[in-house]
């Protein structure tokens, strides 16, 4: 029986993504802290999406506000994409290939 490797939410020492093998079950230590932390990475970004409201909303708010409140709405999107790219692939590992072969298509002007 072949599993599909999942992405965690972590990178590895150089920066390369990690991968976790899951035992049948999926339900090991390092499947279980995966979890964990994907969903401290949706809470934060979900109560930084309201501090953005919040802010963008306020007329008198300062650049250097606006600008620390970008890096961190950068750095959410980041991890939100990776856990829906992570996700994506475990609902249906054969459509990972096709995707990111259609991707690098239009991207190459095709």
């Amino acid at each position: 029986m072949s599993v599909q490797p999942r992405l965690l939410p972590w990178n590895g020492t150089n920066g390369q993504p990690c991968y976790l093998v899951p035992g049948e079950e999926g339900t090991g230590h390092v499947s279980k802290l995966a979890d964990e932390m994907e969903a401290f990475h949706l809470r934060m970004a979900t109560e930084l999406l309201g501090h953005a409201l919040d802010l963008l909303g306020n007329p008198k708010a300062e650049v250097e506000e606006l600008r620390f409140l970008s890096n961190r709405m950068v750095e959410a999107l980041r991890d939100v994409l990776r856990i829906a790219e992570s996700r994506g692939l475990r609902l249906d590992p054969s459509k990972g290939d096709e995707d990111a072969g259609r991707d690098q298509g239009s991207e190459a002007g095709g």
